[in-house]
């Protein structure tokens, strides 16, 4: 993970509620401050006219303001061990525990939802904090747990099917359907790797997008055709609105890889005989593409977490998938300074909206 330089500026929090206290500490400082200038008054009243002002009385004055400065230091000593530096005390030591992999911590704030403060405010979004990071770390297990398991699949299948190759009594025909298994399980360890080396190399930013004028409305195109066998097996009514031609600013190769994943994401969900379309316009300075179907759909939840690296919303597993396609998808627009978003709803299908800068 790279850090990148923060322009950290004072901002105004609207949960926090601004507390008398700081005016209480004005007033007092005003007072302080007032008082000293009276008792300089008072010096210099003495200095000239010694016969008038006792010494006892300047001096009982300057004792008075003295032990209330004092008081007040004091006062002001224990407050700010209060208000600042026991809760940091708290911050600082929940943050160590996050930091040795404890996703359970949580810190109270001290005030009322109405009485909110900044550090009950720092409090809150700390909380905030952990909970995704817990999340993100389940998501990363079950990712990892996933992973061997869909690894080890294929390879026992590549192992088993070897083996069998290697009898002498199997048919030509035998022999070139474990040619064909064993061939697609390859494909899927491929699909694999090649998915999280990209991603990773992508989030390294080992990869710069070359970004530079081509015509979208041939990738696409290209792009539909490499899935005609896919759709006629599932028998998918598929209609396309796209344009003559269209040229958009991005990296043809990284942009390539957002049609594919997207239109096979909707090749997965859809049902045998579904229908999907995909709809391509364009306005002076940018062009959607959208690709929807009639699937499965997904709840509000999954919508919410569907770009996330390791999330599955198929959570039956009933569906291929690594968590992955979509988090590249979403990496690559991000990167191509383009925008996605995605409408859902279970038992109505999905739609996926991408936005690039057209050329102009």
């Amino acid at each position: 993970m790279k850090l990148f330089p923060l322009s950290l500026q004072p901002i105004r929090d609207s949960r926090v509620k601004r507390r008398s206290f700081s005016k209480l500490r004005f007033i007092t400082v005003f007072l302080i401050l007032i008082s000293f200038a009276i008792g300089e008054a008072l010096m210099l009243a003495n200095h000239y006219h010694s016969d008038t002002i006792p010494p006892q009385l300047i001096n009982a004055f300057v004792f008075y303001w003295a032990i209330a400065a004092g008081g007040y230091s004091l006062f002001e000593t224990v407050y700010i061990r209060w208000k600042y530096e026991k809760p940091m005390n708290q911050m600082s030591v929940a943050t160590k525990q996050v930091a040795e992999g404890n996703f359970s911590i949580k810190l109270k704030p001290r005030h009322s939802e109405e009485h909110l403060d900044y550090l009950d405010v720092m409090f809150l979004d700390f909380n905030t904090m952990v909970e995704e990071l817990s999340s993100t770390e389940m998501l990363k297990q079950d990712f990892i747990s996933n992973i061997s398991h869909e690894i080890k699949t294929p390879l026992a299948v590549i192992q088993s099917y070897i083996t069998l190759m290697q009898s002498d009594t199997i048919s030509a025909e035998q022999r070139k359907e474990y040619a064909d298994t064993i061939y697609h399980a390859t494909e899927q360890l491929t699909t694999l790797v090649t998915n999280i080396l990209r991603l990773s190399k992508l989030e390294n930013q080992s990869i710069c997008p070359v970004a530079q004028p081509y015509d979208v409305c041939r990738q696409l195109s290209d792009c539909v055709m490499s899935f005609a066998d896919k759709l006629e097996e599932k028998q998918i009514d598929f209609s396309a609105e796209i344009e003559d031609r269209v040229f958009v600013i991005a990296d043809e190769s990284l942009i390539e890889i957002v049609w594919n994943n997207l239109l096979q994401n909707a090749i997965k969900y859809t049902e045998q005989g579904g229908q999907i379309n995909l709809s391509q316009r364009s306005d002076y300075d940018s062009v959607t593409v959208q690709i929807a179907d009639n699937g499965c759909g997904m709840d509000s939840a999954t919508v919410k977490h569907i770009f996330e690296k390791f999330y599955q919303g198929d959570t039956a597993h009933a569906k291929e998938g690594y968590g992955l396609g979509l988090a590249l998808t979403a990496k690559i627009i991000a990167l191509s300074d383009g925008k996605i978003q995605v409408t859902s709803a279970p038992g109505k299908g999905s739609v996926f909206t991408v936005q690039l800068h057209r050329q102009a």
